[in-house]
């Protein structure tokens, strides 16, 4: 059994990450609310909501934490060949709302999005609240593919990426690497595509011992935020 979080007080401290389950690996609570002052409390302590559409809200620290340090960052042969064309161009936090539309789009052999109404609706409050960022590619006056994530600090938790033309996500993610306030990527889940990138795991501890170096959440995981 997982605790619930009282869906009216987002400043309630969440358990302890210790406490998550092991099967399914870092399931910590469920309920609450997607609220600014309760995302952000999460995030500053490592935790991140993730569910399916009619589930109730879930909130995960997994035991291994899936990272991208900046300065080791993967960037191969053929995408650097790419990129020195130049086939975008990048701009920051000028799309949000657009970014979170495109990771939405049902991706190839999947169907339906985690990313529901709810989330896109949070997530844009968080943006407007100025904790929210993306970077995005365009081509030819389109949106070509991108990522966003919340900033804290020097980390950014990245929430999802996508690309409508080749190599444009990945593209979003060194340009966000490159970024001299960005100390590190925080990618949730590892995955194959991440990997390849340069993404490594790392254990739950080391993970929240960075957290504490560049968010301070010694001083913020038992209070409310905003």
């Amino acid at each position: 059994m997982i605790p619930w979080l009282d869906p009216y007080n987002d400043s309630e401290p969440f358990p302890d990450v210790e406490n998550a389950l092991t099967e399914p690996d870092g399931l910590l609570a469920a309920g609450g609310s997607l609220r600014p002052e309760r995302l952000l409390l999460a995030y500053h302590c490592g935790i991140f909501p993730w569910y399916n559409k009619g589930e109730p809200i879930l909130w995960w620290c997994p035991s291994r934490r899936a990272v991208i340090y900046p300065d080791s960052i993967h960037i191969s042969h053929s995408l650097r060949k790419s990129m020195r064309k130049k086939p975008f161009t990048i701009t920051h936090n000028k799309a949000f709302r657009e970014v979170m539309l495109g990771c939405a789009e049902p991706r190839k052999g999947k169907s339906g999005t985690w990313i529901t109404a709810e989330m896109l609706s949070a997530y844009y409050k968080l943006f407007q609240l100025g904790y929210g960022r993306s970077v995005e590619c365009w081509q030819d006056g389109l949106l070509a593919g991108g990522i966003y994530g919340v900033q804290l600090g020097h980390v950014f938790f990245g929430e999802s990426m996508f690309s409508r033309v080749t190599n444009a996500s990945k593209i979003a993610l060194a340009e966000l690497a490159g970024q001299q306030n960005v100390a590190l990527i925080d990618c949730q889940l590892p995955n194959d595509h991440l990997a390849s990138m340069g993404m490594v795991t790392i254990a739950r501890q080391e993970f929240l011992k960075l957290l504490e170096q560049y968010c301070a959440i010694r001083q913020i995981c038992a209070a409310t935020i905003l």
